[in-house]
């Protein structure tokens, strides 16, 4: 590739970054060229390569042989990345933990930057354009236990949430802006998006993608700015923790 981590903003400040999610069923990662100034087509990130596999019992064994991949298919090595950008969460323990770690060991291994961003906050990033600031959009993705986790943005900014809830507490919660038409889109799962109260059209976007982690990431990565230390979004206990004071208490 032409395009190495030592470039800086007088080369258009273009950046090779890798992208890694695990907190939905989907292992979603990929490789995207950044660049601090838009290029011919008006964009700033560039996919490069990108793979989505929903298997949510094989996140570890398939996450690592998935970014593979996509450093091939783009022609990126390993010390090419500038950056490596991770979702967050909110997510199932389990899942979320393989994305995290393996980001987390990519970053130190090359000595680059680990940015965590939270997971809603890449879906939502290609629901609604940032500069739209006339719509919000809802995002809700399956939290297991009959739960979701939600939030809601405007123009490009988190108005709620992340939170954890079941889907009816949601629809409560979102009556009147539901109602009064104020949502205009919507992200993340639709059976749980209708259960929510969302009676408009599928969601086009379902899963995290690895333009909208890095999207989300965006501003931290141009302005080379110190990455916050990766923090999981679980929201609530891990399972088997649960499951040990359940039957702790039933012990008693």
């Amino acid at each position: 590739m032409s395009v190495t981590p030592g470039d800086g903003p007088g080369n258009g400040g273009a950046r090779l970054v890798l992208a890694v999610d695990t907190a939905t069923d989907s292992v979603v990662t990929g490789v995207a060229e950044l660049r601090s100034d838009p290029g011919p087509s008006g964009s700033d990130i560039r996919v490069l390569a990108e793979r989505v596999v929903t298997d949510h019992r094989r996140h570890a064994e398939l996450l690592t042989s998935l970014i593979a991949e996509c450093l091939t298919e783009s022609g990126t090595a390993r010390t090419d990345l500038a950056a490596v950008v991770v979702g967050c969460g909110p997510g199932p323990f389990t899942g979320l933990r393989v994305g995290m770690a393996t980001g987390a060991a990519f970053a130190d291994a090359l000595g680059i930057p680990a940015y965590g961003v939270c997971s809603l906050d890449a879906l939502a990033a290609e629901a609604v354009p940032g500069v739209d600031t006339t719509s919000r959009a809802l995002v809700v993705t399956d939290a297991r236990r009959r739960e979701v986790y939600w939030a809601v943005y405007e123009g490009g900014r988190r108005l709620r949430g992340p939170e954890v809830a079941a889907p009816a507490v949601v629809a409560e919660e979102l009556a009147a802006d539901l109602d009064e038409g104020r949502i205009g889109a919507v992200a993340g799962s639709a059976a749980h998006l209708e259960l929510a109260g969302w009676t408009g059209g599928a969601p086009a976007i379902t899963v995290p993608t690895v333009r909208g982690l890095i999207e989300a990431a965006q501003a931290d990565i141009v302005a080379d700015r110190e990455p916050e230390p990766l923090v999981p979004l679980y929201l609530r206990r891990p399972d088997a923790v649960e499951q040990k004071a359940r039957r702790a208490g039933v012990a008693r």
